[in-house]
């Protein structure tokens, strides 16, 4: 039995799919592969949105305390972040990116943006900025 879909659907399906492979394909960009993709968007968090506790840390990548505390842990353990008593409650600590955990983001970053140029380097003037208006909307749907 086939299954039929709307224009709307064959979009979202679609729009799916590319971005899955297109991350997929981004993902295997890895520079560094002893760091875990949870750890890496730890880091990240704590570039974008800086210092904070691990519980504001755990909320912001909406994962269970005790789950942020491991990753933490082995960043802490790795040099990527480092960890200093809380101003005000004792009880907290705050957690920082180290300048080895920004280096390493980095270079992440430098990399899947090398392979995306490439990609990128390609395409047509038109399919380039077809592209640039499409990050528009995206960004959008997403909340960004």
């Amino acid at each position: 039995m086939e299954l039929v879909h709307d224009t709307g659907s064959d979009l979202a399906g679609q729009l799916r799919l590319s971005v899955v492979r297109l991350n997929r394909r981004l993902r295997s960009q890895r520079t560094d592969e002893i760091v875990s993709l949870t750890q890496i968007s730890a880091m990240a968090t704590l570039h974008r949105c800086g210092s904070m506790t691990p519980s504001e840390l755990a909320a912001s990548e909406r994962v269970r305390p005790p789950s942020m505390t491991r990753v933490i842990a082995a960043l802490e353990e790795a040099g990527w972040v480092s960890r200093r008593d809380h101003p005000t409650d004792g009880r907290q600590s705050i957690i920082e990116l180290s300048t080895s955990g920004a280096a390493l983001l980095a270079a992440e970053v430098t990399a899947k943006e090398r392979w995306l140029n490439k990609r990128l380097a390609e395409l047509t003037d038109s399919e380039r900025e077809t592209l640039a208006r499409a990050t528009e909307i995206i960004d959008r749907m997403a909340g960004a």
